[in-house]
């Protein structure tokens, strides 16, 4: 009986040694684990900030040496960036396809309208007689779906629509006329290169076209980048085109680049227009006729000055884009002034010669 008792008591006394053998265990394991806890806390926290330090060199070393962009810069372009362009297929679709939907705009504009203009011989004489690499860029407003080809056809004499090879190339977003093989087909064929939207100004469909004006070709471009919202009353305002946008009017706003990149200074020939507005409104599928239309072209824009002044006293890029585009929104500014007056002109005289006519066909009848 006393033997089962010390037993017991025995017992007893390893399970309560055995108890608190496993509660220090317990607790030294816990911290353990809460200082194994504690520790990569620390070390995450070093290596964030190591991250965050060398991120910080990289981006403020990509900032301070190489072209963000934002930053405007001077881009060399070869002259045979788009070989595909220069294969005998496409030389021979281009002779093809341009002299026809340049002659067929050229009647529509003529034969089916009323086309009134002023300066045309400006145009003609840089065309007939500037030197073979001397690029040439005509830039004008935009009012409606169709003012290129229908306004730069109605412009040129057909002999000189004939002349494919010398005609104008122009741009136009991949969106709207590059969206599958068929349009990409005929748009390309037409002397039509395309840009993307949110590209910025040194993307491919610019290269393309400096290297165009590398060659001494003629490149059009609408300075406004987009159409009119007024139906051509107002003009919007000139982009100097920086860095990656995602709208077209500062994809176009890039002519600056195309003056300022390209390897012999441009001819520069702005024109104006009104009345588009009533061939092609907006939302209208079709062209209409029997409207009238007056364009006025003006005389070349002179950027040497500038360009003098921005050696002379080492003018940043951005300062010189801002300086072509404003000497380019002035003088379209002007001439669209005129060109209003001209065509209220016009629409005076016309109805004055209505009546004249009204009068002599009654004076005719009351004599009968």
């Amino acid at each position: 009986m006393v033997s089962g008792r010390w037993i017991e008591t025995g017992a007893d006394l390893w399970k309560d040694r055995a108890r608190s053998l496993q509660l220090r265990l317990r607790d030294q394991l816990r911290v353990a684990v809460d200082h194994h806890r504690r520790r990569p806390k620390m070390y995450d926290g070093y290596l964030s900030s190591t991250v965050e330090r060398w991120l910080q060199r990289f981006s403020d070393f990509r900032r301070d040496t190489l072209p963000s962009s934002s930053t405007l810069y001077r881009k060399k372009v070869s002259k045979d960036i788009d070989p595909e362009a220069d294969t005998v297929l496409t030389r021979m679709l281009q002779a093809v396809a341009v002299p026809v939907l340049g002659n067929v705009c050229h009647v529509f504009m003529h034969g089916l309208n009323r086309v009134q203009i002023y300066g045309a011989e400006k145009l003609h004489q840089v065309l007939e007689n500037r030197m073979e690499n001397k690029p040439l860029i005509t830039v004008s407003n935009h009012v409606a779906a169709m003012d290129d080809p229908l306004v730069i056809a109605a412009l040129l004499p057909p002999s000189v629509i004939l002349d494919a090879q010398n005609l104008r190339w122009t741009l136009c977003a991949t969106d709207r006329c590059f969206r599958n093989s068929v349009t990409s087909a005929f748009f390309k064929h037409v002397k039509v290169l395309p840009v993307s939207r949110g590209d910025g100004i040194y993307q491919k469909g610019m290269d393309m076209a400096i290297s165009k004006l590398n060659r001494g070709g003629w490149v059009h471009i609408f300075p406004e980048g987009s159409r009119s919202r007024d139906g051509g009353k107002t003009m919007g305002s000139i982009k100097r085109g920086i860095g990656r946008v995602g709208d077209m009017s500062e994809i176009f706003g890039c002519l600056n680049r195309l003056i300022l990149d390209a390897d012999n200074l441009p001819i520069v020939i702005p024109f104006v227009h009104t009345g588009m507005q009533g061939i092609m409104p907006v939302g209208a599928k079709l062209p209409r006729i029997g409207k009238t239309v007056t364009v006025l072209v003006g005389d070349p824009i002179d950027f040497d000055d500038l360009l003098a002044a921005g050696e002379k006293d080492n003018m940043p890029r951005g300062k010189l884009y801002d300086a072509v585009s404003t000497r380019i929104g002035d003088r379209l500014q002007k001439l669209k002034a005129q060109v209003d007056r001209l065509a209220v002109q016009e629409a005076l005289q016309s109805q004055d010669y209505h009546d004249h006519v009204a009068e002599r066909a009654a004076g005719i009848v009351q004599h009968d």
